[in-house]
């Protein structure tokens, strides 16, 4: 009597589901460790962490980096605008002493310069006062150095008379080391440049 033997077809057709059912297992075992292991790096950047008194490890949720160099440009910008162009005969030289600290030499160029006009004589002799009454910057983070545009409303009151200007200035940012108090945002301002100078009102 002949033994039976399976039939071949069925034999085969089933080894292929095998051979298929693990390769689909191992594919999905490594997506699904890709995954994983994605999820665990942005949560990683995202968070610090920090050890307490009893050893337990507490997550702190970080602020973004590009909204903290926004408002850090933006607060630098602000700042220098205002000790450079908010001057009288009595601060002036104090003011421009600590904006000279936030730009680099285009800034002490442009201080040179105007002191060669006799922009800060006629300060003194007129007694005029230089008043800011805004300033507007708007700063590309795409890449560093970082390219602004600021544009500071100020008004010189001349005593009977007050003439109002913009001033739309642009230059670049760069990262330096924090030196407080003179640099506390860790910026500088370079190829700084005035580009156009209007007056937009006349009062009597």
């Amino acid at each position: 009597m002949k033994t039976p033997y399976k039939n071949i077809y069925s034999i085969l057709k089933l080894n292929r589901f095998i051979v298929l059912s693990v390769i689909i297992g191992a594919v999905i075992t490594c997506i699904v460790s890709i995954v994983m292991v994605i999820k665990l790096h942005k949560e990683s950047v995202n968070n610090a962490f920090v050890v307490n008194t009893n050893g337990s490890v507490i997550p702190l949720k970080m602020v973004s980096q590009r909204e903290n160099l926004n408002v850090e440009t933006l607060a630098h910008l602000e700042l220098f605008h205002t000790y450079f162009y908010n001057i009288d005969a009595s601060n002036y030289e104090k003011n421009l002493e600590k904006a000279l600290w936030l730009g680099n030499s285009s800034v002490d160029a442009l201080y040179r310069q105007k002191k060669v006009d006799g922009v800060y004589n006629r300060l003194l002799q007129y007694s005029l006062v230089q008043k800011v009454l805004s300033i507007e910057s708007k700063v590309n983070l795409q890449n560093e150095p970082y390219g602004f545009e600021t544009m500071t409303i100020f008004e010189i009151n001349r005593g009977t008379i007050t003439d109002t200007y913009e001033l739309t200035t642009t230059g670049k940012i760069i990262h330096v080391d924090r030196n407080f108090p003179k640099n506390t945002h860790g910026l500088l301002i370079t190829d700084f440049f005035e580009n156009t100078l209007k007056k937009i009102t006349d009062e009597n």
